[in-house]
């Protein structure tokens, strides 16, 4: 598969980019205050203004059918949990994104932990933003299996199991338990329980390619391109193409985006010396 690698802000970057040729953005910015020593370390207050120009050219390389997901987590201030990721969807929604779904990435292997008035944090977000009410996503790529619950529950039906039992509180919602019979997979929930260990030691924020496959699946098929403007050590661009998808990388550490080319070579046809900037849309 085809991969761009690109050192510098993405910013600038994306401006060499033509627009709507990208069908997925996966991403983990800096979070607020941190990794100062590497990206600088925006401020809290500073961090709505510092994304949204970036976001627009989000906007403007993504495919009017294609998905943004963006990997962010506030941060506790004085005391009390920051504002900024709020602050940060409600400014993307008047840029015109539409915030689509919420997913939670629970972190299952987290180590406990305390603090004087608060617990460990388990949990991070990631945040669903489509350019339109029209978008690509295949989800029964991401399906999982049903369980041993079936087994047993479906044995014997009753009278209520064979038709849409509404909801007893008035939610509105109801179920159709025999809708279950001969199914062996299911829809997954928004609610991701993935493990925080990865392969990559070399970048302080490496997240599991667990994460990135699990939404290169859902929005992507084979042949598509899928960008990380803020690529780290590449772990979005080894799933994309471990996947058979095309990908761009960008990242202002020119450490980090010589880590991504090295790990990028063991799926890659081309050898490094000849990937083409390029390599086309």
């Amino acid at each position: 598969m085809a991969y761009q690698l690109h050192t510098g802000d993405c910013l600038q970057v994306l401006q060499q980019l033509p627009e709507a040729c990208i069908d997925l953005i996966f991403t983990s910015p800096p979070y607020a205050d941190q990794r100062s020593k590497t990206y600088g370390g925006i401020r809290p207050a500073d961090y709505v203004d510092w994304f949204m120009p970036r976001a627009a050219q989000f906007q403007r390389v993504l495919k009017p059918e294609g998905t943004f997901v963006l990997n962010i987590k506030e941060k506790v201030v004085a005391g009390e949990r920051s504002t900024y990721v709020l602050e940060l969807i409600l400014e993307l929604r008047r840029q015109g994104w539409l915030w689509t779904e919420e997913f939670i990435w629970h972190k299952k292997n987290c180590y406990p932990g305390k603090w004087p008035n608060r617990f460990r944090d388990a949990w991070e977000r990631l945040l669903q933003f489509n350019r339109s009410r029209q978008f690509k996503m295949y989800q029964e790529n991401v399906m999982v299996p049903t369980g041993d619950w079936c087994k047993a529950r479906l044995r014997r039906l009753s009278e209520t199991d064979r038709m849409r039992d509404e909801s007893k509180v008035g939610s509105g919602f109801g179920k159709n338990i025999s809708n279950w019979v001969g199914r062996s997979l299911a829809y997954p929930t928004n609610v991701l329980h993935l493990a925080t260990e990865c392969a990559n030691r070399r970048h302080s924020a490496a997240f599991p390619e667990t994460l990135p496959e699990w939404f290169i699946r859902l929005f992507t098929r084979a042949n598509d391109w899928v960008l990380d403007p803020f690529m780290g050590s590449g772990t979005t661009l080894v799933a994309a193409e471990k996947l058979k998808r095309n990908a761009v990388g960008i990242d202002i550490v020119p450490e980090y985006v010589a880590i991504a080319r090295g790990q990028l070579q063991a799926y890659d046809e081309v050898s490094a010396a000849d990937y083409p900037r390029s390599m086309g849309f």
